[in-house]
């Protein structure tokens, strides 16, 4: 199948591999946990980006027993770490940019933890 060969899978195909329901993967959809792209007809398509993305969450709540909203905010802290992790360098906190951007990051990552 020509999608197949893109690393591009529809949700039965996608559902097939992760051992999970179509109606689970819209589910985290709706949540915004997940984003496949579209076709022009509106199929979702997952990539193996999202099928990664898919298992680390079913890793969490079937073998973890995180709920979905724990999902939501484990995955929102991975992201703004992964945007913070090239602001450590050096020469990113030398410049008044840097710093600032870092300070955003970091008051985001404390929005999201619910910190004061």
């Amino acid at each position: 199948m020509a999608l197949e060969q893109q690393d591009l899978f529809l949700i039965s195909m996608a559902a097939d591999m992760l051992g999970m329901h179509p109606q689970t993967l819209r589910k985290y959809e709706r949540l915004g946990l997940i984003q496949p792209s579209r076709t022009i007809g509106s199929m979702r398509l997952y990539s193996r980006d999202e099928l990664e993305r898919l298992r680390l969450i079913k890793h969490l709540v079937d073998e973890l027993g995180i709920n979905l909203a724990g999902v939501q905010r484990l995955l929102s802290i991975a992201e703004v770490m992964q945007r913070i992790q090239p602001l450590m360098d050096e020469n990113a906190l030398s410049t008044g940019a840097g710093r600032r951007q870092l300070l955003s990051e970091i008051r985001r990552l404390n929005d999201i933890v619910g910190g004061a």
